[in-house]
């Protein structure tokens, strides 16, 4: 019972198994169908492509004769134009033989001309040196003067406080015997200050001495040049009234010659008209030439090209007719094959059928069986229990029916040999089923295996594509990063510049302002100061008399200090020097006057004291009241220039942090550069990985021999397996048939893998031409960074000359300012010429500006290539991404075929290995 309950189970699963393998069957069969409803739509597109192909090859062989036609045309007609063209050179050959003549004697009269010309020029700007220098000593002069008035001045204020200061010792006229002791001591000091002021004198008379001598001898060596300059200005002089002659006689020679070469001019340009004609008839004849020589070349070229496409037509054409007869022979085999498959799709369905039957008849027999075997089991135990009573019968009764127990005992044995037979067969039959099922088995984990391997090839694949991809948009991420922020670059250099010019321009007003400013604060400091010693002089008080001596050793300090800036005076100027010395000798000897005579009217002083405290009094307030609105003016000055000063370091500053941001951008260029270097070197290596791909390629390809000789050896398989498989002839028809459509599906893959690999042919092809145009267009990148670069120093050379030229400009126009306070006294011609320098230093600014905006415009047109550079390098790696996704499908296609081959050897082989059963 045991071993039935298991072959139950088993014939279960075995039933189980074989729905399974129904199962499958079905979906390879609608599978099949599918291939089938592909394998007509290819046939159909197949088809249309045979016809297109055959009109266009109509065409080519009916353009072929056009321009055959247009060739024996275009040839007639390029003899007729080579003969009118070696015409036209022999008389161009001598008109121009001519013209070389005339072209000689004018470059040696142009030449004489051109030395007489510079011998003007360098006479003429000797003049003008002469003249600049005369202006120079004119100026100095003028300072001269300047100073002479300005020591007038200095001695007219010195006068007239002597005379105030004479008014106050007249007012003071009566003085103590304290005071003439003072006055004594004051006599003592001013003797001993009289005497450091004589030493003083004389060594300012030695200095004025010295700087006498040295002026005289200035003025000796200058009035020695100037008789010099005007010896040469009269020779030069004498030298152009002699060249002007000559200028004349030259002049008249050239009018001849002007003449002549007008006379040789006109017949000149008549035949430069006739050469002219003959010219534009050469040239347009030579360009008919060209032309007929280019469109011959073209329709030699063409005519190549649609011979070879014509071969390549025909070949196609017998490919396609071949193609088509494979096509229709597959077609049938496949139709045969479909019906082979609907007839075994049936009887499997039949087979399937009567399996279910016999699984229940086997269910139902099982159970009988097991009914009978209990049955059975009950009989043998009641035959024992009869055995046992007829053994005890027999011992009792003896062996009165022991041949009826044996032939009871045979039938019982032939039941017992019937049963085990049955049960023979049933383990037989289960035997077979699992030997068929361990096989399948077997097979099925192979297929899984298989299915497996691919799939994780293919996850690989996957994967390293989607790595490539997300690399490549990285790096066209970091490439639109990097425009978009070159581009800001640009826009806030540009920016900057214009802040920075405009900054400059406001620092050059903040400057003049600020000079403005200090020489006013100059101004009201001299004043304040004046204000000052006046408050010293005033700050006396009446109730001390005492004191006069010091007052009037203030004063004296104060006359020291007015010496003193004389003496400076006269220091920097020579007659102001003079007569300030003349003027302080004076105002001492009247001083020293005056003290004697303020000295014996003192005693008068005292009378007038109230008088004069009273005035003092009103003086001392009103100069308080002075003084206070000067420390207020100068308190405001102060703050005014604090804040310019402040402004200027602003401005310092952001002139600093503007240099600062332009080196910042100008690293950031290089930066870009060194990463446009960077991926120039990824690009290298994918390059390389493409290479390695193209290795895998290699290695498919060998993989893929290898299955054409695992193919082959699975056909020699296959005769072997038809030259075993004779006796069992209907089972194998069907299994040949199914081996005749593996082999039409094979020499499809066959034809379809030569198809991939002239495709691949191709694609390699537009891949070098891709990698060599990225090549082209890294180069043309690399020079264009390069130009880019040379323009950006060059502009930036163009501002620097035009910031000096601006600054030229700007001393220009303080010389024009001082030439206009020159030229009331004579100065026209220097300022003609400053204003004629002027001109041209414009005229060269302008020139300048053209030449930068010129080198702006080729800025920006070298940045337009840079952006159609960088638009050819999207678009070829586009192009090489397509080309990389071609690459994958054909390898996709390879791995499909090695499959399918793989499933065509596996299912020879399950053919060989079922023939003998």
């Amino acid at each position: 019972m045991a071993n039935q309950d298991e072959a139950v189970a088993r014939l279960n699963k075995e039933k189980k198994h074989q729905e399974e393998v129904n199962r499958k069957l079905m979906e390879d069969l609608q599978a099949e169908e599918d291939r089938v409803n592909h394998m007509e739509k290819v046939r159909a597109k197949l088809e249309q492509q045979l016809d297109d192909l055959e009109d266009s090859m109509d065409r080519e062989k009916r353009a072929r004769q056009d321009l055959e036609k247009s060739k024996r045309k275009v040839e007639g007609e390029l003899k007729v134009a080579q003969e009118n063209i070696d015409e036209i050179t022999k008389q161009k050959h001598d008109v121009e033989q001519n013209l070389k003549k005339k072209e000689a004697e004018l470059h040696q009269l142009s030449t004489r001309l051109e030395e007489e010309q510079s011998l003007v020029a360098k006479l003429q700007r000797q003049i003008k040196e002469l003249q600049a220098r005369i202006a120079e000593l004119e100026e100095e002069l003028e300072n001269e003067r300047q100073s002479r008035a300005k020591a007038d001045r200095s001695r007219s204020e010195l006068q007239r406080e002597l005379e105030e200061i004479s008014e106050r010792l007249e007012e003071q006229g009566g003085a103590t015997a304290a005071q003439l002791e003072a006055n004594k001591k004051r006599e003592a000091e001013l003797a001993k200050l009289r005497r450091d002021q004589e030493e003083s004198n004389l060594n300012h008379e030695t200095a004025l001495a010295s700087l006498r001598k040295k002026h005289h001898d200035a003025v000796a060596e200058l009035t020695d040049q100037l008789e010099q300059l005007q010896k040469l200005k009269v020779k030069a002089d004498k030298e152009k009234a002699q060249l002007q002659r000559e200028l004349e006689e030259v002049s008249a020679s050239v009018d001849s010659e002007v003449r002549t070469r007008q006379d040789i001019e006109k017949q000149l340009k008549v035949v430069e008209v006739q050469y002219a004609e003959a010219q534009t008839k050469a040239d347009e004849q030579s360009r008919q030439l060209n032309d007929f020589a280019a469109l011959k070349n073209r329709l030699h070229n063409e005519n190549s090209d649609l011979g070879r496409q014509l071969e390549d037509m025909e070949n196609q054409l017998n490919s396609l007719h071949r193609l088509k007869a494979q096509l229709t022979s597959q077609l049938e085999e496949t139709k045969r094959s479909y019906d082979e498959e609907a007839r075994e799709r049936q009887a499997l369905a039949a087979q399937v059928k009567n399996f279910e039957h016999e699984n229940d008849s086997l269910r139902d027999q099982l159970d009988s069986e097991s009914e009978a075997k209990a049955e059975l089991l009950r009989q043998i135990s009641k035959q024992n229990a009869e055995i046992q009573q007829w053994k005890a019968r027999f011992e009792s009764e003896g062996l009165a029916k022991l041949d009826e127990i044996e032939e009871a005992k045979r039938k019982l044995q032939g039941k017992v040999q019937e049963l085990t037979d049955a049960n023979e067969m049933a383990f037989a039959k289960i035997g077979s089923l699992e030997k068929t099922r361990h096989k399948l088995m077997q097979d099925l984990d192979d297929a899984q295996v298989d299915v497996e391997r691919a799939a994780a090839y293919a996850a690989a694949l996957e994967k390293k594509q989607k790595g490539f991809d997300k690399i490549i948009d990285e790096w066209r991420k970091k490439h639109d990063d990097l425009a978009a922020e070159l581009d800001a670059a640009q826009r806030d250099n540009r920016n900057l510049s214009t802040d920075l010019f405009r900054a400059k321009t406001a620092q050059d007003e903040l400057a003049e302002h600020l000079e403005s400013v200090r020489r006013e604060n100059k101004q009201l400091a001299q004043e304040v100061k004046d204000l000052a010693d006046q408050l010293g002089e005033g700050g006396r008080s009446v109730h001390e008399l005492q004191k006069m001596v010091r007052r009037l050793e203030v004063e004296k300090e104060e006359l020291q200090k007015a010496l003193d800036e004389a003496e400076a005076a006269l220091e920097a100027e020579e007659a102001k020097v003079l007569r300030a010395q003349v003027e302080v000798s004076q105002i001492r000897s009247e001083i020293e006057k005056r003290i004697q005579e303020k000295e014996e009217e003192f005693e008068n002083t005292r009378k007038n004291h109230q008088r004069a405290l009273e005035s003092m009094q009103a003086t001392l307030e009103a100069e308080t009241k002075h003084k206070e609105e000067a420390l207020r003016i100068k308190k405001k000055l102060e703050a005014d220039i604090n804040e310019l000063e402040i402004a200027l370091d602003h401005a310092n500053r952001a002139n600093a942090d503007a240099q600062k941001t332009i080196k910042k951008y100008m690293e950031t260029v290089r930066e870009l550069q060194l990463q446009v270097e960077d991926e120039q070197r990824q690009k290298d290596e994918i390059r390389e990985q493409f290479l390695n791909s193209e290795k895998r390629n290699a290695i498919l390809q060998a993989e893929k021999e290898e299955l054409s000789q695992m193919a082959e050896a699975a056909e020699r398989a296959r005769r072997n397996a038809e030259g075993d498989c004779i006796e069992l002839r209907e089972q194998n028809n069907d299994l040949s048939s199914q081996l005749n459509g593996i082999t039409a599906v094979k020499r499809k893959l066959e034809g379809e893998l030569q198809a991939m690999h002239a495709e691949l042919d191709e694609t390699l092809a537009e891949l070098k031409n891709v990698d060599e145009m990225g090549k082209k267009a890294a180069a043309d990148a690399a020079r264009l960074a390069e130009e880019l670069r040379q323009e950006q120093e060059h502009s930036m050379h163009i501002e620097r000359i035009r910031k000096g030229l601006e600054v030229q400009i700007k001393e220009m126009q303080i010389r024009l300012d001082e030439a206009e306070a020159a030229a009331l006294k004579g100065g026209k011609k220097i300022i003609a010429q400053l204003e004629q320098r002027i001109r041209s230093l414009e005229q060269e600014l302008d020139g300048e500006q053209s030449r930068h905006q010129d080198t702006d415009k080729n800025w920006r047109k070298s940045e337009r290539r840079v952006k159609e550079v960088e638009f050819q390098l999207e678009e070829d790696k586009k192009n090489q991404e397509r080309l990389t996704e071609l690459i994958d499908k054909l390898q996709a296609k390879l791995k499909v075929f090695k499959r399918q081959v793989e499933e065509a050897v596996r299912s020879q082989l399950l053919v060989r290995d079922c023939s003998p059963f």
